[in-house]
This record gives C-alpha cells, sequence and structure tokens, in this order.
C-alpha cells in the first residue's frame, strides 16, 4: 500500500521520516539528510505532510506544497500528549504523524515569505529595543555607583548625562568619563538601527491596504498594524474574534470542574509581541481618556470607573484584537460611530 500520511521531525541536518498507510500502519521510518529531503518527496505520491511548527517549518511547508503535498503544521504543545515513549527523533515523528490524523486538531496557518520577511524586521527592531533598553540602564547605573542619579527616558539621559559629566568633571577619573561618553555613542548607534528598522516597516505599512485600515482603530499604529496582519494572514482561520484573542493570549485561563466555572488571569499563550504592542496601544488610550472628562459617557469610561487601568488596559486591548478580525475577515472599514444591532 502506497503511503498516505507521514510526518517529518524538523532539525539542522538529519530529518526523522515517518509514513503510514490508508488503515494505519507504519509503511517507513527513516533519516533524511537535508540533501536529501526534496528529492525523497518529489518521488513520492502526494500525501498528507505533518510537521511542528517550529524553526524553518515554513520554509519546508512552502517547499512540499509545490510538490503537491499537503501540509499541516502542528503547534509542539498538541503534539507532546502523543508521545508514548522516551523523547528521541523517531517518538516525535511518529507522534507528529498520529497527532495530524486526529480531526479534532488545530493547525498553525502556514506563513507566506512577505509575512516571514515583515516578521523578521520587526524581531531585529525588536532586538535593538531590547539592547537599547539595556545600554540605557547600564549607563544609569554606572553613573549611581557615582552618586550621579539620571532619572528615567532615554531623552532624560541623553540631555543630562554629558551636563552630569562636565559638572563632576573634576571628581570624575578620566578613563570613566571616557567610558561612559563611549557608551552614549553606542547608545546613539542603536538608536539610529532603531529608527531605520521603524522606517522599513512603515514603508511597508504604507504598501499594505490591510494594515492601513487596522491603523484607525485606537490603540493601533503602523508597527502593532504591520505586525498583526504579517502575524495573522488570513484571518478567516479563525472562526470569531475570541479565538484570535485567545491565539493572542489575551483572554482568561479556565480551571473549571462539575459545572463551576472559575476564570483566573489571562493565559498569555500565543505571541507574546503582539500582545505586548497591543497592551502598551491600550495604555495610551486609556491615558488620554483620563485626561478628558471623567464624567463622559462610553465603553472605556464605565470600564475605568469599575476596574483598574491595568485591568482596563487588557480589556481593550482583548477588544482591539476582535475588532482586528471583524475588520480583516469581514474586508470592513473601521467606524468610530458603529453600533451592533
Amino acid at each position: 500500500m502506497k503511503i498516505t500520511t507521514c510526518s517529518m521531525d524538523l532539525a539542522k541536518e538529519v530529518f526523522q521520516f515517518h509514513g503510514v498507510n490508508a488503515s494505519g500502519k507504519v509503511e517507513m521510518r527513516c533519516q533524511l539528510r537535508r540533501g536529501k529531503v526534496m528529492r525523497f518527496f518529489s518521488n513520492m505520491p502526494p500525501c498528507l505532510v505533518g510537521m511542528e511548527a517550529c524553526g524553518s517549518a515554513h520554509y519546508w511547508a512552502r517547499q512540499l506544497q509545490s510538490l503537491g503535498h499537503t501540509v499541516k503544521l502542528i503547534a509542539p504543545q498538541f503534539v507532546k500528549p502523543y508521545v508514548k515513549t522516551n523523547k528521541h527523533d523517531a517518538a516525535d515523528a511518529e507522534a507528529i504523524c498520529e497527532a495530524v490524523q486526529r480531526p479534532n486538531m488545530r493547525f498553525v496557518p502556514i506563513k507566506t515569505i512577505e509575512q516571514q520577511a515583515i516578521i523578521a524586521v520587526h524581531t531585529a527592531r525588536s532586538g535593538f529595543v531590547k539592547q537599547r533598553t539595556a545600554q540605557a540602564n547600564q549607563i544609569r547605573g554606572l553613573l549611581a555607583e557615582f552618586g550621579l542619579v539620571v532619572p528615567k527616558g532615554l531623552a532624560v539621559l541623553r540631555e543630562r548625562v554629558p551636563a552630569l559629566l562636565d559638572e563632576a568633571k573634576d571628581e570624575l577619573p578620566g578613563i570613566f568619563r571616557q567610558t561612559i561618553l563611549e557608551l552614549l555613542d553606542h547608545l546613539k548607534v542603536l538608536d539610529r538601527r532603531v529608527n531605520e528598522f521603524e522606517l522599513e516597516i512603515l514603508k511597508w505599512h504604507r504598501s499594505n491596504p490591510m494594515s492601513k485600515r487596522l491603523e484607525k482603530i485606537p490603540g493601533i499604529g503602523p508597527i502593532t498594524a504591520s505586525a498583526l496582519v504579517a502575524a495573522i494572514g488570513n484571518a478567516r482561520n479563525f472562526a470569531n474574534g475570541r479565538q484570535l484573542a485567545a491565539w493572542i493570549g489575551l483572554v482568561p485561563k479556565q480551571h473549571s470542574t462539575g459545572g463551576r466555572t472559575n476564570l483566573l488571569g489571562i493565559s498569555k499563550r500565543g505571541d507574546t509581541y503582539l500582545r505586548t504592542l497591543l497592551i502598551h496601544g491600550a495604555r495610551a488610550v486609556i491615558q488620554h481618556a483620563v485626561k478628558k472628562d471623567p464624567s463622559k459617557s462610553g465603553w472605556l469610561h464605565s470600564l475605568l470607573g469599575r476596574r483598574h487601568k491595568n485591568v482596563a488596559a487588557v480589556a481593550l486591548a482583548n477588544k482591539n484584537a476582535r475588532t482586528v478580525w471583524a475588520l480583516l475577515a469581514h474586508d470592513r472599514e473601521f467606524r468610530a460611530d458603529y453600533a451592533a444591532a
């Protein structure tokens, strides 16, 4: 019998393959070197191929789809329950093959090259932002060792540090002053890198109509909008807005039993980067709303009157995620005066 379902445990050089026929009987177990993978699948009749959604998974999914195979990606946490023995490549491949055949299994949408490209820009920018923050904290910590305290904020750091060094030049060793100045130069380099990546993101955002549509939502700017469009892809892969919010990790965890519902804090599953952007955007909206008349009616003002700002920020981020799904899935434009029927 021919192989109808197979799986591949991804690696850097040696890939583990597991194939079964229509009745579920194992037809083949083997290891493939990286250079032989495409030749192996090109000689195989089209079948269902399962892989874990890990590094290089989207690349291999596109390559195998070009050969006529049906590829499905599974989150690693959904594969783990099917591992029957100790963990090794053969057991992992067998577990993936078993999981991909389950009728109720949830799969990860395969990203296009364009999606992965803009996500790479976001990842690079995020890395430089972390380095910039670490560099600023290092400068602030070194100055504090000599009794020079600088408030938080990059702009304050750039403005006050040179002046502080000039004021205390008689008390500070020359080698220390030179070190701080070199660290400030490095901070400027990191700042320039971040700005360059933000310009690339803005350029992509302006050329993408879906990203421009999401920018109209309060709390979502070009960076958040472009990241959402690139990560979500086809919004119709989600049945509703709540599924998208749950995928980002903005819905409560449950610990319910015996018909008694017990909701905990947000699950924090899914994409941490998207969740961070949405919550930071919601905080900006709340900060702007607080400055207005607090007696003004509206969903957000009513929520702020009952809950802490942090809770309101997560709630607003959840609402924005659902709005994003509605705009993308139904090809609509955002309306600030929209009211549900």
